[in-house]
């Protein structure tokens, strides 16, 4: 893990400075391995600060998230737009959460939470409570796509 933390520090160094030169160089690659010791010694890289690991997974989970939050606002719209009695029905439900680890219950009850017309209420390690403004919202959730398409790490 610190080796790979370590490459991305030298390789985002190397973006930034611009410079080949052997003395830079140098001096980039020992700030690297300073930097490097210096979180290990204070036990700053592991599973929670930033999953490096999870991080090939980001760009799927970036397109999955930006698609439901542009569906749910042009629904959201919809429903204000043709306001009537049948439009809303704001409910409350209960929803398990499959994740193994606090990061990825994290990341689904915000992803619910940037998702128009959802809101997470309640978090705990077996379910996630959520408030639907409408009976479709609330079954489209119950189904567990969202919650399929959440990065989450493997505890081994």
């Amino acid at each position: 893990m610190a080796f790979k933390y370590g490459v991305f520090l030298f390789m985002f160094w190397l973006l930034l400075s611009g410079h080949f030169e052997p003395l830079l160089l140098g001096l980039g690659l020992a700030s690297v391995m300073l930097t490097i010791f210096l979180t290990k010694r204070m036990y700053v890289i592991d599973h929670e600060s930033y999953p490096l690991h999870l991080s090939s997974r980001l760009p799927t989970f970036l397109v999955y998230i930006f698609r439901e939050i542009v569906s749910a606002n042009i629904d959201v719209i919809k429903r204000i737009m043709t306001f009537s009695d049948s439009s809303i029905s704001p409910r409350l439900i209960e929803i398990p959460l499959p994740q193994k680890t606090d990061l990825g219950r994290a990341i689904y009850a915000n992803a619910i939470t940037l998702t128009p017309g959802t809101v997470s209420v309640e978090l705990t390690k077996e379910t996630i409570i959520v408030h639907a403004l409408t009976k479709e919202t609330a079954d489209d959730l119950s189904t567990g796509n969202m919650a399929k398409a959440i990065p989450d790490q493997d505890i081994n």
